[in-house]
């Protein structure tokens, strides 16, 4: 998202439509270069927030003796990454459902 908030803010080739302009003034880039920081601020936030409960959630996943377990555990819960992606980088035949039904049923047993 915030990539593609940078895109957007690098300054284009003026589309000559030959119709009039609305009157007005506007900073596009301006607006843009706005969002920018403030996703960049909430990034940090949220990257502060990560670091803090990676603590807690450690010793949890590092108890895991199951190296397959442990490592979907890892991809899911410290890197974020969607079930889909977990599977793609578990490789194998792994599907999104079947990486899912192994943290599920790790959870409760």
């Amino acid at each position: 998202m915030l990539q593609s908030l940078r895109d957007a803010a690098c300054p284009g080739a003026a589309a000559l439509t030959g119709m009039p302009h609305t009157p007005g003034i506007k900073d596009k880039v301006g607006d843009l270069a706005a969002e920018i920081v403030d996703m960049d601020a909430r990034v940090g936030f949220l990257e502060e927030e990560v670091k803090a409960s990676e603590g807690q959630i450690m010793p949890f996943i590092q108890g895991i003796d199951d190296d397959q377990t442990r490592l979907i555990f890892r991809l899911r819960f410290l890197r974020g990454l969607a079930w889909k992606e977990v599977a793609a980088v578990i490789g194998g035949r792994n599907s999104e459902d079947s990486v899912k039904m192994v943290c599920y049923r790790y959870l409760g047993s």
